[in-house]
């Protein structure tokens, strides 16, 4: 990862982007942004050098993510993209001269909170940062789909003068609703340590529950047919449907039908058609989206 001007002319004779150290503050960022203008640093393409920082998403406890837990305790490297994950766990300290053992509360020691610079995206389009790197890989399509959709929305936001506080609450509350371990800003308004999750998993505000398949498409009426395998819907509730080529889309349900029959309610067993205004493949999987502060619903 480039750390300063000096590595981006070197760099420079490779690649049209660098991505900078996600250690470094926005005022280093913006100090090596002017300086690739004033010295007129190009790339192989003849363009200005664009800079490129990872924006969103998992972060790991080591510096720039050069970590090798990983690797020496399962042989499976995090420099390869196939971390376990050790940070994630809780550890017992062991004073190796008395043997005394300390377990640590609270806090998962090892284990950051995610990164989130929406909430200073105005900032970073200043500094003179080019492209956002957004973490993708091995997530779920709603974990992608939502926070793309957020930040897509915030960039135009900024560009278009309408970044607003209140609207940064609302793309906060959007990114919550999907898989993370609570946010923190990073290095990027200049902390010299980092923020630690409390607990293991996610803090998601909602929980998606597997409820059925999709079955058919029925293109002119546009009616979905699921084929209920779980659990149970009614009118009012939000469905999410994944799959290969329909990505991840949501909707509320208005209105059903079950065994061709009017209904509120579908339940385990239940064949059910719902108005969808996109198509639902037989490869998709069915969700109903709930409150992760209800147990007894998942």
């Amino acid at each position: 990862n480039v750390t300063n001007i000096e590595t981006v002319k070197f760099y420079s004779h490779f690649s049209d982007v660098m991505v900078l150290s996600r250690e470094l503050s926005l005022i280093q960022i913006k100090k090596i942004c002017d300086a690739i203008v004033k010295e007129d640093i190009r790339g192989p393409k003849g363009n200005l050098i664009e800079v490129e920082i990872f924006a969103h998403g998992a972060l790991c406890v080591a510096v720039s993510g050069k970590c090798y837990m990983s690797l020496h305790t399962h042989n499976s490297s995090a420099n390869r993209g196939a971390c376990v994950q050790n940070c994630r766990k809780t550890y017992t300290v062991t004073d190796k001269e008395t043997g005394v053992e300390l377990d640590i509360d609270n806090e998962y020691i090892m284990s950051p909170k995610d990164l989130c610079t929406l909430d200073f995206l105005d900032q970073i389009i200043e500094s003179g940062i080019k492209v956002l790197k957004i973490e993708g890989r091995g997530r779920a399509a709603d974990y992608v789909a939502k926070t793309i959709q957020s930040y897509r929305e915030a960039i135009d936001a900024v560009y278009e003068g309408t970044y607003t506080k209140e609207k940064v609450e609302g793309w906060m509350n959007h990114l919550k609703s999907v898989y993370n371990r609570e946010f923190w800003g990073g290095y990027f308004l200049g902390k010299k340590i980092g923020e630690w999750s409390d607990s293991p998993g996610s803090k998601a505000t909602v929980t998606k529950v597997f409820v059925g398949k999709g079955m058919h498409y029925y293109k002119k009426p546009k009616i979905a047919q699921i084929a209920m395998k779980s659990h149970d819907i009614k009118i009012g509730d939000t469905i999410l449907v994944t799959g290969p080529t329909t990505g991840a889309q949501e909707f509320v349900i208005k209105s059903m039908f079950v065994n061709e029959q009017p209904a509120e309610k579908a339940v385990k067993g239940d064949d059910v058609t719902i108005p969808v205004d996109f198509v639902v493949r037989a490869s998709d999987k069915v969700y109903k989206m709930v409150d992760s502060k209800l147990p007894e619903l998942v």
